[in-house]
């Protein structure tokens, strides 16, 4: 056990965009003055900011949450989680239910069903999955006007 945490400790974590090895920064240095948590830290690309690759880590284990992502696909996972957020505060499924839901319907196995390690098309297909989801249950149940504008923002 004390082999797997060293080694995990050890591993290097590298940018998919540039190549480059990525550092453990404070949460502030990409932040700056908007860092609303300064216990917070994230995977940095080297060559930040001209490539603008980072994730977020795990408190604790100080391990990443995900890949290194770019602004357009950081955007994509935010999407993809309001989507899953969205199916949950309608009641329709619990938040354990619509990512066993989700692992099924993208036909992933439990260890991938991961929001931060979801490329684009994956945070698509999610969001793509949970509006159809929703436009259904809006049809079936027939929620209000005004529940349908809650719903949507």
């Amino acid at each position: 056990m004390a082999k797997m945490k060293k080694k995990q400790q050890n591993e290097k974590l590298y940018c998919p965009y540039c190549g480059r090895l990525a550092v453990l920064r404070p949460a502030e240095y990409v932040y700056g003055k908007r860092n609303l948590n300064p216990d917070n830290y994230l995977y940095v690309c080297s060559g930040y900011p001209s490539c603008d690759s980072y994730i977020g880590v795990h408190k604790k284990s100080m391990r990443p949450m995900g890949t290194l992502a770019n602004g357009d696909l950081r955007h994509k996972r935010i999407e993809a989680h309001r989507a899953l957020n969205k199916v949950v505060q309608t009641g329709i499924m619990t938040k354990y239910g619509v990512y066993i839901w989700l692992q099924n319907r993208l036909c992933l196995r439990e260890k991938d069903m991961h929001i931060g390690m979801f490329s684009e098309y994956r945070c698509e297909e999610t969001i793509r999955e949970c509006n159809a989801l929703m436009e259904s249950y809006t049809k079936t149940n027939r929620i209000s006007p005004r529940e349908k504008k809650t719903m949507a923002a």
